[in-house]
């Protein structure tokens, strides 16, 4: 028999135990039908399937586990299987069964539901994102585009779908990692919109072993930024990372227009910047492309060999293309089929046991 794979500990996720076990989060008619089970003294063994529509790669898996482990009333009553998170799963497959007495995790259908929906669409537009990028790269930077209580988990989700990196501590957190990041627009204002000056002293005042990555389009000026950068920084510069507004137009890009969408980060500014990088020996310099990167535009990128060696990709993250909500049905009670009418139980052999 295959070793099982390692899921994260219960602890990691910081759950407000007392409040969920409570209902405090649960739509009202999930608290009332485990008050209602209980008054009445029905205990019935049900097997709750779960299951989405869609396509997609599994994000909040563990999560959903340690809610039940810690906020049912008896998880050593539970009989729960799962798939794993960043595992792939089909439209209508099972992802995780619930077998036990109803009474116990009642309340706790709209919290695994929820975590599942939220962290299923991240992973699996993270997933996108780095398939159409292979094997270049991808960094997950989208922490600004919401609520900074969902960026451990998001984050997790996307290092499980392949990011090779996340922009905030938080979202490191849970497999032990750290955020990244380059030198911003901020500090470049704060030194009188000086990139050399800026970059200089993130290189005097971070750790050696931190990659410096400079932003170079304060002055809409990319390859003449990031030539001023590689040659005052040397070795210290690992890469520059082209950011423009789409609203904008590089000047390196003006002379070059008639052909092209000129606005941007486009094929045509990145080739600029590698030309001039490598004329002048900086063949070593990464270049990084951000700044309203989707599926598909990092593919028409690929597919026509633009010098990229990584994309930082941020709101299009949390949004992507198709739905991921969830589903849970009871398909069994007391060992027998029950279930509304249009649903029944789907045996997975996939779903692994959870200790």
């Amino acid at each position: 028999m295959a070793k099982q794979r390692e899921r994260l500990d219960p602890q990691v996720f910081n759950l407000p135990v007392e409040r969920m076990s409570a209902g405090y989060y649960s739509d009202k008619y999930f608290e009332r039908t485990r008050e209602v089970l209980v008054a009445d003294g029905h205990h019935p063994i049900v097997l709750m399937q779960i299951f989405s529509k869609s396509h997609g790669y599994l994000g909040g898996v563990d999560e959903a586990i340690a809610i039940l482990k810690l906020c049912s009333f008896g998880w050593e009553e539970l009989e729960v299987r799962a798939l794993y998170d960043g595992d792939a799963m089909e439209p209508w497959e099972t992802v995780m069964t619930i077998r036990g007495p109803f009474q116990l995790f009642a309340h706790l259908e709209t919290l695994y539901l929820g975590v599942l929906a939220r962290r299923t669409r991240v992973s699996t537009n993270t997933r996108r994102v780095v398939d159409a990028a292979k094997p270049k790269e991808v960094m997950f930077f989208p922490a600004r585009f919401d609520h900074w209580l969902v960026q451990t988990g998001d984050g997790y989700a996307a290092h499980v779908a392949g990011a090779i990196g996340v922009s905030t501590d938080a979202q490191a957190s849970w497999w032990g990692g750290s955020g990244i990041g380059t030198v911003p627009h901020a500090i470049i204002a704060a030194y009188g919109g000086d990139t050399v000056l800026a970059a200089q002293k993130f290189a005097d005042n971070i750790p050696d072993d931190v990659r410096l990555v400079c932003l170079v389009d304060f002055e809409n000026d990319c390859v003449g930024t990031s030539l001023a950068v590689a040659r005052a920084l040397g070795k210290r510069l690992f890469g520059v990372r082209l950011d423009t507004s789409g609203t904008l137009v590089d000047s390196s890009v003006i002379d070059q227009m008639g052909q092209f969408d000129p606005r941007g980060v486009n094929p045509q500014l990145v080739w600029n910047v590698r030309n001039a990088l490598d004329a002048e020996g900086f063949q070593d310099v990464r270049i990084v492309a951000s700044g309203g990167f989707t599926v598909d535009k990092i593919r028409a990128f690929e597919d026509t060999g633009v010098p990229v060696d990584s994309y930082g990709v941020g709101s299009s993250l949390f949004r992507g293309q198709g739905e991921f909500d969830f589903t849970a049905d009871i398909v069994e009670m007391d060992g027998k089929p029950c279930a509304k009418v249009g649903r029944r139980y789907r045996p997975n052999d996939r779903l692994e046991q959870v200790e």
